[in-house]
């Protein structure tokens, strides 16, 4: 069974549920799927950049974004934007009088991007970051996701099945192979990223 479109990924659960009568909930189930997805996966594919102008206290996010990797400003000699808490943050706009200058830290607060010291003048800065996978519908038919792990969609479609169909002993089923999914997907992603060996540190020369 190819699994190779939205069209496709929908009737391929109504096939392993044996029913034809959830057209208008198979969606749902699948955008779910996507929302779990989001939140506990991170894949090289998901990783993405984008430019900004940074000028002000509080800037916004991409649409997509889902968790920050690196922000860099890019004037000059690079340099990088170290996360901090919150809290750290509140502390050090009082500890130091809410300085302005080269931004040296960043908080994501309030659905953005609050910035320390408040930019002095106008930065261009990179922020890398991991971005939601583009959701299928009747308009995006496929994506990388559904590409390379089919399984995975599947397969979290279905674990949201059982509590609407109140089938309480497929939950486990499924759940299981969502779960292995992600783990491969994981595992592959390391691969990709670090040769198949992992990272490996090794200890400067004369070190125990």
């Amino acid at each position: 069974m190819t699994i190779a479109t939205y069209d496709e990924l929908k009737s391929s659960v109504a096939d392993f549920l044996n029913r034809d009568d959830l057209t208008s909930v198979v969606p749902t189930f699948i955008r779910l799927a996507e929302s779990r997805i989001d939140r506990e996966l991170r894949h090289w594919r998901m990783e993405k950049r984008s430019t900004a102008e940074l000028d002000t206290q509080y800037s916004a996010i991409p649409a997509d974004f889902l968790q920050p990797i690196r922000l860099q400003i890019t004037d000059g000699p690079t340099s990088e934007v170290a996360p901090i808490s919150t809290a750290q943050m509140l502390q050090l706009r009082g500890d130091r009088n809410d300085r302005v200058g080269r931004p040296t830290n960043y908080a994501l607060t309030a659905g953005g991007i609050e910035l320390y010291p408040t930019p002095d003048i106008t930065y261009n800065a990179s922020l890398v970051y991991y971005g939601r996978v583009p959701a299928l519908s009747g308009t995006n038919a496929t994506n990388w996701l559904l590409t390379e792990a089919p399984d995975v969609y599947l397969y979290g479609a279905l674990v949201h099945t059982a509590p609407y169909l109140k089938d309480d002993a497929r939950i486990q089923v499924w759940e299981a192979m969502f779960a292995q999914g992600i783990e491969n997907l994981r595992t592959s992603s390391a691969e990709a990223k670090y040769g198949g060996s992992g990272l490996v540190i090794r200890p400067k020369r004369g070190a125990p």
